[in-house]
């Protein structure tokens, strides 16, 4: 049957769009891959103009998974000591949650290492840790932090989140959200991974820094520490970087097509994810290529290239900084101590201390530290009572973090636990008000940050009333 010349000149306009619309997109996509500054006019983030004048550009986020005892690492309690072996007074548990004690004899355990005075501020800190101690006066220890979970999975995901249940956006996802990035190879959110020697080396699932019901281009992209950082980030042999580029710009001007069609946001990212991917092929290898570094800094941190340590990892999160990546997540794995707390707590020092320490003096050194925020913080704390006679179960009532640089005040201690470290009495700060207190040092307002979602304002400092803690800021 004959179409009318109606139908006839409706088919041909669509067609002519799409094809003109391919064209024209294809053609930035090509032209962002030779012009960098053309993507970057793409990758700023929703908050625009800021809500605050921001004291940081970007976050490291160090996270000691499996929850660090507070008890042997930054919150000293004598009287905690003094209890050593009699039970625990049931004024302080009785009906409390507990993980793995819940319904046990609870006998106090007194702390399992010495502590230390640093600084002029004082700081105390276990002496395991005294390269952590020798920069006490750049760190802001809050003593008093609480969570809503007891596990470690969903601990990670309400650290991450703000949110026990999954599908919400991580907090990297978030802050890339928010401010876009401005590394022009490199993708804006990096997540590094490294294993500790005491086997409690829990995995991390990936959707601790999935962009949830964001669009996806703001996910995390783990980097590996050791081998090919990337999987298939290599062209196969004979294709050369042309052809690649060709490949690029052809996909990307049929997924333009089709996007025009549908305006699906999914496509989009698959456009710029291409893109990245063919500018990281040049970008990941120069950034994991630490042995260009000057033995003074491989010495600073502690590290050896490729060995896939936290130490490295330190570092590269240093250079990821440098190349305008705006949120980079450490986890560096086996703090779950139920047994030998002592001796695990002795490793974690080996391995984590020097690097810490070396992070915060390299970008002092270098001038970041005053726009870089550095977070130190594991999921939740662990009991004052002892498991199996020398461990300690996940404990969630008061826990300690440090924080540094980005508007942190310097050589301050804030909150405090009761005299057994059982629960946080003074200053209590919450996983959301911590998470409202990073917006407000990147310049964003958590009220005023939010997604629509399932008809509600979905936000990372979530629906509870939460508080920026300005008590802590410069």
């Amino acid at each position: 049957m004959r179409r009318n010349s109606a139908e006839d000149s409706m088919r041909v306009n669509r067609r002519t769009f799409l094809s003109r619309t391919a064209m024209g997109v294809g053609g930035v996509a090509l032209g962002s891959l030779l012009n960098p500054a053309l993507l970057n006019a793409a990758t700023r983030g929703g908050v625009n103009p800021l809500h605050h004048p921001p004291r940081a550009k970007r976050v490291i986020w160090l996270t000691m998974a499996g929850g660090p005892s507070h008890l042997e690492t930054l919150d000293y309690k004598p009287a905690l000591a003094a209890m050593d072996g009699k039970l625990m007074p049931e004024s302080l548990t009785k009906g409390q949650q507990l993980a793995q004690l819940q319904g046990q004899k609870l006998v106090c355990f007194g702390p399992q290492t010495r502590f230390k005075k640093y600084g002029q501020s004082g700081a105390e800190i276990c002496d395991l840790f005294e390269n952590i101690g020798s920069v006490a006066d750049e760190l802001c220890i809050i003593r008093s932090m609480t969570t809503d979970a007891i596990n470690h999975d969903p601990a990670h995901m309400f650290m991450n989140t703000g949110s026990q249940i999954a599908g919400r956006p991580s907090m990297g996802s978030w802050v890339l959200y928010g401010l876009g990035s401005e590394s022009e190879d490199l993708p804006g959110f990096v997540v590094l991974t490294s294993l500790g020697r005491g086997g409690q080396n829990q995995p991390i699932a990936a959707r601790q820094w999935s962009a949830g019901l964001l669009p996806s281009r703001y996910q995390g992209v783990h980097l590996r520490g050791k081998g090919d950082p990337v999987l298939y980030l290599s062209n196969p042999p004979g294709v050369s970087r042309d052809q690649q580029r060709d490949v690029v710009q052809s996909v990307n001007a049929i997924n333009s097509g089709f996007d025009a069609l549908v305006d699906d946001p999914e496509i989009a990212t698959r456009i710029i994810q291409y893109e990245m991917a063919f500018k990281m092929q040049v970008g990941v290898p120069d950034l994991m290529n630490i042995a260009a570094e000057p033995k003074s800094i491989l010495d600073l941190y502690g590290c050896q290239p490729g060995d896939g340590s936290f130490a490295s990892n330190c570092l590269l999160a240093r250079r990821l900084a440098e190349r305008g990546v705006r949120f980079i997540q450490l986890y560096h794995k086996d703090w779950d101590h139920h047994d030998g707390v002592k001796e695990g707590i002795t490793l974690k020092a080996e391995e984590v201390d020097r690097a810490c320490a070396g992070l915060i003096l390299d970008l002092k050194q270098r001038g970041m530290l005053e726009d870089t925020l550095v977070v130190w913080a594991g999921e939740f704390g662990r009991t004052p009572m002892s498991q199996g006679g020398n461990g300690r179960d996940h404990h969630n009532k008061g826990f300690s973090i440090w924080l540094a640089g980005g508007g942190i005040k310097p050589g301050f201690s804030f909150g405090r636990t009761d005299e057994f470290g059982y629960a946080a009495v003074e200053n209590v700060v919450t996983v959301h008000d911590l998470h409202a207190t990073m917006l407000k040092l990147l310049g964003i307002d958590h009220l005023r940050f939010s997604v629509k979602f399932q008809g509600l304002d979905a936000r990372l400092s979530g629906v509870e009333p939460c508080r920026v803690v300005n008590e802590i800021l410069a």
